[in-house]
């Protein structure tokens, strides 16, 4: 008698390359969705108060991963090391909303794209890693892209472009701080911690500006916690898939979903500048990212 056939799921059917490659669009849709609602409803509330109520609601969306993962997953002996994180990661998010809501949300992406180029100088300067010739070149070249999309002198450098950029430089410094985490830390701590610390984190500086969302504005805020989450998971789950310098080339589909959205909802059309020097800085992020994998250590994912 034989067994009866099992039944596989499409996806699991998939080589891991193409896995990871959808987890990480749609990755990159949900953060593109997020990122548009934050747009959307900084016209009546203040950036500090979007990013509390993104933080809660996406920790409510988690609660059920806290409940079966238990308490045990939050024993650590560098709580010190989560604390400064969790302010840098929240010092990113006000930044990266401030932006949001002052420019177009394609420039912003574009700019945030250089954070694992930050990322890198910081690692050769602040965890003392060897990083060699080529490296630097394409870091260089990358904020060469930077130079391009900004184009200092000209109307384009404006305070909320810095702004982006300031948020970019923050995820970098959050992404050295994971990679220091890594090194003793289980993977759910570092998650938990980060969820739990900057919900009432993220609160002091709301209450500063507090002003009660129209009954309208709830859902928005409710759907703007659950792509975030899931966008979240989405991207734990490409680089757990694939190897990163695999799947990392489709995370520019963030910046393609936030133009489309940008386009269709407010009316922007990102020029040739922004599209020119995006496609800089990535592919030098991509080829950092490849020779991080052929060295054997791991790119560093980027921060949304």
């Amino acid at each position: 008698m034989t067994d009866p056939p099992t039944t596989v799921a499409p996806v699991a059917r998939l080589s891991a390359p193409l896995r990871g490659a959808l987890y990480m669009i749609g990755a990159g849709a949900n953060f593109a969705i997020m990122i548009v609602i934050v747009r959307h409803v900084s016209a009546e509330q203040h950036p500090f108060e979007i990013a509390f109520f993104r933080n809660m609601f996406g920790l409510a969306f988690m609660l059920p991963w806290i409940v079966r993962t238990g308490w045990e997953g939050l024993r650590t002996k560098r709580f010190r090391l989560h604390l400064f994180r969790a302010l840098i990661g929240l010092s990113a998010m006000l930044c990266f909303f401030s932006a949001i809501s002052l420019i177009p949300v394609a420039e912003v992406t574009a700019l945030t794209f250089t954070a694992p180029l930050f990322a890198t100088i910081g690692a050769a300067l602040v965890l003392g890693e060897k990083v060699r010739l080529r490296r630097w070149t394409a870091t260089a070249i990358g904020f060469v892209g930077t130079v391009v999309i900004l184009r200092p002198g000209l109307a384009t450098l404006t305070p909320a472009a810095l702004t982006a950029l300031a948020s970019a430089a923050f995820m970098a410094v959050a992404i050295l701080t994971v990679k220091a985490l890594s090194r003793t830390e289980d993977p759910n701590a570092i998650v938990l911690y980060m969820g739990l610390l900057l919900t009432p984190l993220s609160l002091v500086g709301a209450l500063f500006v507090w002003t009660t969302p129209a009954p309208e504005t709830w859902p928005w805020l409710v759907v703007m916690g659950l792509t975030a989450t899931l966008g979240q998971l989405l991207m734990t789950r490409a680089f757990a898939t694939a190897e990163a310098s695999a799947v990392l080339p489709f995370d520019f589909a963030r910046l393609i979903f936030v133009a489309i959205f940008g386009f269709l909802l407010f009316g922007e059309r990102p020029d040739l500048w922004t599209w020119i020097g995006a496609a800089v800085i990535f592919a030098a992020t991509v080829y950092i990212a490849h020779r991080e994998a052929r060295l054997g250590k791991g790119a560093p994912p980027p921060a949304p």
